[in-house]
């Protein structure tokens, strides 16, 4: 064998050994859901939503679910979160764990006064940073109004670079249908909120077609 058919042997076997551990990018989810007023009604909805990405999600991503109450950045506003375990059999335990938490959440769930959705925003960039996902994803089932209770603030730069926001099932208030001009302004300050902050906007609001929510 000569020396160079030996070095191109060993050329050949590291980058076969390099494709081999180069790891698949790793996903990170986190969804908010809306538990003020009457929209505790929809969260059927998002529990379906919720059972979709535990099937599509793969081993090394994160996925974490958390309410929007009167006051979201806390970490008692979690409901539940994992990272997948690489065996599928653990995999499969951690995802019917974690739908047997959400299951129970949304039967006992009750209604918050207030909609603290940018304190929801903070928690989950924090939740994404810290895990170091390659890919984040936050997502957010509510009618996109935001009320706060007396003396909170909230008027800050969200920080979302590699970021994608998408607002779910995003329905209309009494009002709106009065002045739609309201639903469609308040869509759109969102929408400059989250890219002035350097993310990405999407909104979906047909739930059935299963490739709408595709990451």
């Amino acid at each position: 064998m000569t020396q160079s058919f030996k070095l191109i042997t060993l050329v050949c076997a590291l980058i076969f050994i390099s494709a081999c551990t180069q790891q698949k990018p790793t996903t990170g989810l986190y969804l908010l859901l809306d538990t003020s007023g009457t929209y505790t009604k929809e969260l059927k909805k998002a529990q379906q939503i919720i059972h979709y990405y535990l099937a599509q999600l793969e081993p090394g991503d994160s996925f974490a679910v958390a309410r929007i109450d009167s006051g979201s950045f806390s970490e008692t506003d979690i409901i539940a979160k994992v990272t997948f375990d690489h065996r599928p059999s653990r995999a499969n335990e951690q995802k019917r764990i974690f739908s047997a938490t959400i299951s129970k959440f949304i039967e006992t769930v009750q209604s918050s006064a207030y909609t603290d959705i940018s304190g929801g925003l903070l928690l989950a960039k924090e939740y994404l940073n810290e895990i170091g996902s390659d890919k984040k994803y936050i997502m957010i089932f509510s009618d996109m109004q935001e009320e706060l209770p007396k003396g909170y603030k909230r008027d800050f730069e969200l920080n979302l670079p590699d970021y994608e926001v998408i607002a779910l099932n995003v329905t209309k208030l009494r009002s709106d249908n009065q002045d739609p001009t309201q639903y469609m302004q308040r869509l759109k300050d969102w929408q400059q909120r989250v890219e002035k902050s350097g993310g990405k906007w999407r909104m979906i609001n047909d739930l059935e077609r299963e490739e709408s929510l595709g990451l």
